[in-house]
């Protein structure tokens, strides 16, 4: 009996690249000196690894791609099954609506610039390029490498060769502007002075930098025990639940797959679709079952923290996958496009986020900065590593703020989400009245955000315009 390896096989060299990453940062000066992840330089660690050594041992079909489409899921999932964060009010109700509306506000900057920066592009030296070249700015930059890969697959039965890699290099180089400048804004703050004295120390923790906690230190508490380990082991518990919802969220897709199929082409052609955007429906599930535990007074049995780690290890697994399934044929093809897509956003996001969060905060101006930026480059691993520079012990409500905010900012982009084909449609057709569509439509997120951003910082909403950084 023939068993197949190949999953097995492609855990184990993303294991075997993670753990010698682990050791790289552990010892080389400069992944340590721009905090760069280690799951990032598994990535690129694995990036010949899949593109010219398996193939020519006869590796040629790995399953990466559908291992990053499937920890998104589950590292959104895990996520949505914490408790529901507890009710702000007053003053920290304007925090998290404020960091909402940055983060949001990325979305919409992206969106708007992607998708003209990609027109100016096929309408001059690049006239085969697809016009939803312009959205892997948003999925790549402020959304993440899952997003970015599940979604160009689907483009690519929409006509758009190779998106799904598109987007996976788009993220990479988004986690190069998060590493790179992202620390250089934290070394330029500490040297302006906007940030207290211990930052500095913070940035000579040797944990910090190696990665590893120092032998003899103590070891922080990562997850608890809901379980009486003669019963079942709590992390069992807790993959389990994590399991369940996905089996429910694929079984609801399935079902409106098939409801959607009773419409003809139009209604089959949605259902293919939405299978895309799988992770928005494997959360929404997600949070229907921790809804319905806390009903039956269940929640207690889940620990916020073990689930935190179920979603670090997806994310971990899923960044070095993601890069590793990089495909460099379409990285040649689409070279040019990319470099100024990614150039243009990068300095964009650079001058725009530090902007308004000098105006729209009231506290912790730059440790919410920081960590926006490594947001709206990379992912909220990065933001946090970003954060943890400046705030080592999450003593500062900057990310209990933004975990607050996510909910409100995840409601307001399911429209973007659902939005997000139309560019690939224009592609499809040659009619780029859908692309026009999706740029209207982040023009109109951006108006949003500018209205809300004048809510809430008032009086210092557009002070100094031309300062990057509004002073105290």
């Amino acid at each position: 009996m023939e068993f197949s390896w190949k999953i097995v096989i492609d855990a184990g060299i993303i294991s075997a690249a993670l753990l010698l990453a682990t050791a790289l940062r552990s010892r080389w000066r400069f992944l340590q000196r721009f905090m760069v992840p280690n799951a990032l330089t598994a990535g690129f660690i694995l990036l010949p690894v899949y593109n010219y050594l398996m193939p020519a041992i006869g590796y040629t079909q790995n399953r990466l791609g559908d291992l990053v489409y499937h920890l998104l899921s589950i590292s959104f999932i895990a996520m949505a099954l914490r408790s529901k964060p507890p009710k702000v009010h007053g003053e920290a109700r304007h925090s998290v609506w404020a960091m909402s509306t940055v983060t949001l506000s990325q979305y919409a900057v992206q969106i708007t610039l992607g998708l003209l920066l990609t027109w100016v592009m096929f309408s001059t030296f690049a006239p085969g390029l697809n016009p939803a070249f312009g959205l892997t700015l948003p999925l790549g930059f402020a959304l993440g490498p899952g997003q970015a890969y599940a979604i160009g697959k689907g483009w690519e039965s929409m006509g758009f060769e190779g998106a799904g890699s598109v987007g996976l290099t788009m993220a990479a180089l988004g986690y190069l502007w998060a590493c790179l400048v992202g620390v250089a804004l934290v070394n330029y703050g500490v040297r302006k002075g906007y940030l207290p004295k211990h930052a500095t120390e913070a940035m000579q923790d040797k944990g910090m930098l190696t990665g590893l906690v120092p032998k003899g230190a103590e070891k922080p508490v990562g997850m608890r025990n809901t379980t009486d380990l003669e019963a079942i082991d709590p992390m069992s518990l807790h993959a389990a639940a994590v399991a369940s919802t996905y089996i429910l969220s694929y079984a609801l897709l399935l079902g409106l797959s098939w409801l959607l199929g009773l419409a003809g082409k139009a209604g089959a052609d949605l259902a293919r679709n939405l299978w895309g955007i799988n992770f928005i429906f494997s959360a929404v599930v997600a949070m229907a079952v921790r809804g319905f535990m806390d009903k039956l007074r269940l929640g207690h049995v889940m620990d916020d923290d073990s689930l935190s780690r179920v979603s670090g290890f997806a994310v971990d697994y899923m960044v070095a996958g993601s890069l590793a399934a990089i495909s460099l044929v379409f990285v040649g093809k689409y070279w040019l496009p990319l470099l100024v897509l990614s150039t243009v956003g990068g300095i964009v996001v650079t001058l725009t986020v530090p902007w308004w969060a000098s105006r729209i905060f009231r506290d912790h101006r730059y440790e919410r900065m920081i960590m926006l930026y490594g947001l709206s480059t990379g992912t909220l691993s990065t933001g946090l590593a970003l954060l943890r520079i400046l705030d080592p012990e999450f003593k500062t409500k900057v990310s209990s703020d933004y975990m607050l905010s996510a909910g409100l900012t995840f409601l307001l982009a399911i429209p973007f989400v659902l939005a997000i084909n139309l560019p690939a449609q224009a592609g499809m057709t040659g009619e780029l009245g859908p692309f026009w569509t999706m740029v209207l439509i982040g023009v109109c997120y951006l108006a949003y955000c500018v209205a809300a951003f004048a809510l809430i910082a008032r009086k210092r909403a557009f002070a100094s315009p031309l300062r990057i950084w509004l002073e105290e």
